[in-house]
């Protein structure tokens, strides 16, 4: 959606909804800005490369666009930087930021900017769009797994017996019948940041049961019986806890230390969690990365 806001912007797009597309070609005109190969934060030197960048002519003359994906992957001195530029757009810009935890981002960087929400659109429109793009697949498990939202499903296809094997073992450490140490160790192994989005999309799918919303739920990796035994206030911060760790660098935690702790309190049913000791639990994890 970001890509065909900009591309109606610089006048290159004539449909009348967004589209997707595999491939993007690039555009003189629209600057995109990631996080660096093997990075999960974008740095102030990318902010500061984009400010400059649009002060320059307009390539084709329709203006300029930037997208900033994730926006919520900023570093704090990146969103800082931003703010002037966002506050005065210089010439004919449009800035789109795109953030899928917008309480991750500054708040002086979210009243600056025109909000537009993107809901996750029901399940059967979901999976009638994905097999579209493949009738064998197996969309329905896909779209559980990435909570509903069929672009996050594409990427999950390929890793779909991994993530039912986390749901298991996810499973059996609430049920204590697997070592909270022993998944550590295992899921250490995984890509971390697939992890940790697992972790957050299950816990939350988990507080939306507990909170008697089970039909946004979805799937869980959990009996009923192990979930109503946890508080929805203790899922909560638990949940802020593996999203704030979703946001970290790369490098700054010990990921066995960091999947040991978190998998310890789930097999204790979050009986020790509270915003407190998860805020000084978290900056412990930290200092020993």
């Amino acid at each position: 959606m970001a890509r065909w806001m900009a591309e109606q912007k610089l006048g290159r797009s004539t449909a009348t909804q967004p589209e997707y597309r595999e491939d993007e070609v690039e555009l003189p005109d629209l600057a995109l800005v990631r996080p660096e190969e093997e990075k999960t934060t974008i740095g102030i030197d990318q902010i500061r490369g984009l400010i400059a960048s649009t002060g320059l002519t307009s390539y084709e003359g329709s203006g300029k666009a930037a997208i900033i994906e994730p926006a919520n992957a900023m570093t704090r001195e990146a969103a800082n930087s931003l703010l002037k530029t966002l506050e005065e757009p210089p010439g004919d810009m449009l800035i789109i930021l795109v953030a899928d935890r917008t309480g991750a981002m500054p708040a002086t960087i979210f009243s600056r900017c025109q909000q537009v929400g993107v809901a996750v659109p029901p399940e059967e429109v979901a999976l009638d769009w994905l097999h579209h793009l493949s009738s064998s697949a197996d969309w329905r498990v896909a779209l559980d797994f990435a909570g509903g939202a069929p672009l996050v499903a594409l990427e999950l296809l390929e890793s779909l017996d991994v993530l039912k094997e986390m749901a298991s073992d996810f499973h059996g450490v609430a049920k204590r019948s697997s070592a909270p140490t022993a998944v550590a160790a295992k899921w250490s192994k995984l890509d971390t940041p697939m992890v940790l989005n697992w972790l957050s999309s299950e816990v939350l799918k988990c507080t939306k049961a507990r909170s008697g919303c089970e039909k946004w739920a979805g799937v869980l990796a959990l009996d009923n019986s192990v979930l109503q035994r946890m508080d929805t206030r203790k899922l909560i911060c638990y949940l802020d806890i593996i999203n704030r760790l979703r946001a970290s660098p790369k490098g700054s935690f010990n990921v066995q230390l960091m999947l040991e702790r978190l998998l310890i309190d789930w097999a204790d049913g979050l009986k020790h969690v509270s915003w407190h000791d998860n805020f000084d639990g978290l900056s412990q994890i930290q200092a020993t990365g």
